[in-house]
């Protein structure tokens, strides 16, 4: 047993303060010069989490406090990268769970809690910003032990140690009445609650691998906890894939976590947490081993996708003039390239040889993905997002969420008889000083496009939550977008005097002097039906002048859709154009009188 070794990882909801609280760790361990200049979120590299203020991917570090070494993992709080979490869940003996100290336990925390307790683990809860105005730490101390009792935590698992913390003014206290200026009794409470690794290091070599990447001087590394046995650069060892051939090998480089930094290690035993290079073929879930014990270590079930969507290749009249990788193989090769790193994603063939079904965890999961491809200079269009549904004892099932909205008592109302269309069931309803928290049980399908929607009825006050809950019974049609679309006619670069007529039609998504094509979608109707409109058209000149004739013409500002809201607002015959630089909304069929012939077929096939 390493007994200076503590493995943990922090799980929460989104904005509960992971982050911040491991920036605040750093900071207090010494990993920094007392001059160096630090950004906050320190943890968050990756462009799109510091954008989106979110945590995309697990990241490792580890800090040495009290005479620990303590290897910390942190954790993406959204439901839709839950499967970040699960992957590492295997690297820790412990986790620490956060608890936003006025909103309580949260859809993604009930998700990772019931993760890490499946596990056998015994979380150590932290009350976090207990300096928040409205803070209730003792009421939301007694709402995490309720959660706890509902998912079946044993004995040992409900005596969880209880820490009150402010992650951003850095410090933690055990009682709430203790005068606390650091992190000390959080790194006390590691210390005494989370137990060593109880691996044997004098027996054979063993380590699980529970992430992967790419390094440009030594090729694919593989991270992963030493569960028993040591290993050395150098040593032979052996690579057990899943499903896959046993693939001998050399260690060629052992690297460790110091701060947030790796650096190389002579020997790792049982307990630690290392990288090791030298095996192209690694992925997550394999097994590296030495000796005659050729047995691959059990790995964490992964939950299936239950979002899926049509990628494909661009096939507008403005295809390939911003993007570098445009062909269905290039679009196939990154997917598949994704898929060693992205374990809650699928990817598979079609009947369409330029379109690939991918599978995943939600809309922002996808989304991610799609922005990084972006990013990286492809071109492609995506369809609607569309739940998997299953067939359970004879029975068509859907995934279904849970939901949690916060929403001013003044919107409520709509709320409610929104989420009632959309055959959302009431599970509680809790007032909270003027705003209500109210839970549901939803099918995944009623949620999409109805975040724009809740933004929109609740003047931006509310605020909506959900994570995957279960498979249920089918609930049968949900309706849809309630208007059409507004479709340009031809060819064309929009001018200031047609989109000044066409506003009146509805909501405009182009300004003027924008490149437009035949079916491509410039605005939302007011009504039902798609229209089809020339924003291109240009004023008739004339030598006649009358009074008010040339009056200014004023244009209300177009709304840009971001990707999310372009994939949520599309319909079944939509798609969503893609490049490096431009979000496009387009039909299927882009020819006006193709889209005829293909309304009559379906309402002939349709029985209409």
């Amino acid at each position: 047993m390493n007994t200076t070794i503590r493995n943990i990882a922090i799980i929460a909801h989104v904005d509960h303060g992971k982050t911040t609280l491991v920036d605040a760790m750093l900071k207090q361990s010494g990993v920094f010069r007392e001059n160096e200049v630090v950004d906050e979120r320190f943890m968050d590299s990756n462009d799109l989490e510091r954008e989106r203020g979110i945590t995309i991917l697990s990241k490792n570090l580890s800090i040495r406090r009290q005479g620990m070494k303590i290897n910390i993992v942190d954790t993406p709080g959204h439901a839709d990268f839950g499967g970040e979490v699960e992957r590492i869940l295997k690297m820790v003996d412990s986790v620490l769970l956060l608890v936003d100290a006025f909103e309580g336990p949260m859809p993604q925390t009930r998700f990772v809690l019931k993760k890490s307790l499946d596990l056998g683990l015994r979380p150590i809860v932290v009350i976090n910003k207990i300096d928040r105005s409205g803070a209730r730490p003792h009421k939301v101390v007694d709402m995490v032990f309720d959660l706890f009792c509902d998912l079946n935590a044993g004995d040992e698992q409900l005596d969880f140690p209880v820490v009150y913390a402010s992650a951003r003014d850095g410090y933690a206290k055990r009682e709430l009445e203790d005068d606390s200026a650091d992190l000390e009794p959080l790194f006390a409470v590691i210390r005494d609650h989370v137990p060593p690794h109880e691996g044997d290091p004098d027996a054979p070599f063993k380590m699980l691998i529970s992430s992967i990447d790419y390094d440009d001087y030594i090729g694919r590394t593989a991270t992963g906890k030493v569960f028993s046995g040591r290993v050395r650069a150098g040593d032979h060892i052996t690579l057990i894939r899943p499903g896959g051939p046993q693939v001998p090998g050399r260690v060629s480089k052992l690297l460790g976590f110091e701060g947030v930094k790796q650096v190389e290690l002579p020997v790792a035993e049982a307990g630690d947490i290392v990288t090791i290079a030298g095996f192209e073929e690694a992925g997550i879930g394999g097994t590296f081993t030495s000796g005659d014990c050729l047995e691959a270590l059990p790995y964490v079930a992964i939950d299936e996708p239950t979002i899926s969507m049509n990628f494909m290749v661009n096939s507008s009249p403005m295809a390939g003039q911003e993007g570098r990788y445009l062909t269905s193989r290039q679009i196939y090769e990154r997917l598949m390239r994704e898929l060693r790193t992205n374990l809650s994603l699928r990817v598979e063939r079609t009947g369409n040889p330029d379109s690939f079904k991918v599978s995943g965890r939600g809309e922002l999961h996808l989304s991610i993905l799609i922005e990084n491809m972006r990013r990286e200079g492809y071109e492609l269009a995506v369809s609607k997002p569309e739940v998997i549904c299953r067939e359970m004892d004879g029975r068509l099932a859907e995934p279904m969420e849970y939901l949690v909205i916060d929403v001013p008592e003044l919107y409520q109302g709509t709320v409610i008889e929104k989420l009632g269309a959309r055959r959302a069931e009431m599970v509680s309803m809790q007032p909270m000083g003027g705003i209500n928290r109210l839970e549901y049980i939803i099918p995944a399908r009623g949620l999409i496009g109805f975040r724009s929607e809740f933004l929109t009825d609740t003047r931006g006050t509310g605020i909506m939550n959900h994570t995957f809950h279960e498979y249920g019974p089918h609930k049968g049609p949900i309706p849809g977008r309630k208007n059409g679309s507004l479709i340009a006619m031809e060819k064309a670069e929009t001018v200031a005097y047609a989109l000044f007529n066409l506003q009146e039609r509805g909501t405009l998504f182009v300004g003027p002097g924008v490149d437009v094509y035949e079916g491509m979608i410039i605005g939302q109707n007011s009504r039902e039906n798609d229209l089809v409109v020339n924003p291109g058209k240009g004023k008739k000149l004339t030598n006649m002048r009358a009074s008010g004739s040339d009056d200014a013409i004023r244009l209300t500002p177009p709304q840009t859709l971001s990707l999310e809201q372009a994939m949520e607002y599309i319909d079944d015959d939509e798609l969503v154009e893609l490049t490096p630089f431009s979000i496009r909304l387009r039909k299927k069929v882009l020819d006006a009188n193709d889209r005829k012939k293909v309304d009559r077929i379906q309402k002939k096939s349709s029985g209409f």
